[in-house]
């Protein structure tokens, strides 16, 4: 696949819920290889345009052109994409390897070596016995970024990342997605900590009232 396919193509996208149209004319090229960051206040509309990118939701205008498919159209969900949106849900009464180990089945792609190494690399251990009830919101959000890494995607979006995480673990997942972006993934990250737009990400792009404005431009780091 052209390294061009794999970019994130948002076309005069708006979505009305009802009478309120919370995206409008939502049109960004997120290149393939860099960190694009979107800011914005809840109920700005960047969790709708995510869920849009995914395929969780279709646009009520405007088209959606993922790794070079349409989505809702070429496909339902895109290939090759990871995501974590919201807060990650698990069945509680299971370790989070079983947990992994029941979404990878739905694709068939990895088996528990894989499974395995995704939980060592958020730093936690495969091997623990504890279900998920009893996980700190921390270890949740850490076995959400798990799954999401998982089956090695050219594409990660990240709705709130470190939401739970301390100080160390935000500084680890930090590390964790440059290293990411330094295998060549395209990531979209939503965070409400400045801290993290201006460490982590290449482009920036503010929504305010389901409208999306730049903020700052790729400056063309590596």
């Amino acid at each position: 696949m052209k390294k061009e396919d794999m970019a994130i193509i948002v076309q005069k996208v708006s979505k009305d819920f009802g009478q309120e149209r919370v995206l409008k004319n939502v049109s960004r090229t997120f290149e393939a290889g860099r960190i694009h960051g979107i800011v914005g206040n809840n109920g700005s509309g960047k969790t709708v345009l995510m869920k849009c990118i995914c395929g969780f939701l279709f646009p009520t205008e405007g088209q959606v052109i993922v790794n070079g498919l349409r989505v809702g159209i070429d496909t339902d969900f895109p290939p090759s994409l990871g995501i974590i949106i919201e807060t990650p849900g698990f069945l509680p009464n299971l370790t989070g390897v079983k947990n992994l180990e029941i979404l990878a089945s739905l694709n068939k792609k990895i088996g528990l070596k894989e499974i395995t190494a995704s939980i060592r690399r958020v730093g936690l251990d495969p091997h623990m016995k504890k279900p998920v009830s009893k996980y700190s919101l921390g270890m949740r959000q850490r076995l959400g970024i798990a799954q999401a890494i998982m089956e090695d995607p050219a594409l990660l979006i990240l709705d709130e990342p470190f939401n739970g995480l301390d100080k160390t673990g935000v500084t680890e997942m930090r590390s964790l997605i440059k290293s990411l972006k330094e295998e060549g993934k395209t990531i979209l990250l939503a965070s409400h900590n400045q801290g993290d737009i201006d460490e982590l990400c290449d482009t920036v792009c503010e929504m305010d009232a389901g409208v999306m404005k730049m903020v700052r431009e790729d400056c063309g780091n590596a």
